[in-house]
């Protein structure tokens, strides 16, 4: 079964809103420092629990 060219979005079933161009796609997140900056949250975290209970 050969299929014809599509040119408008498939998911859009109202003529209205085929005739809308498609969604911008989603940018890219940037996660340069956010694994470091919460290593240092958690370990902030335990360290002043732990201290908390051992004093």
């Amino acid at each position: 079964m050969t299929r014809r060219l599509v040119l408008t979005n498939e998911a859009a079933r109202h003529p209205m809103r085929r005739a809308l161009p498609p969604p911008p796609a989603p940018r890219p997140a940037k996660n340069g420092d956010q694994d470091v900056k919460l290593f240092l949250l958690s370990f902030a975290a335990f360290f002043t629990c732990f201290y908390t209970f051992l004093f």
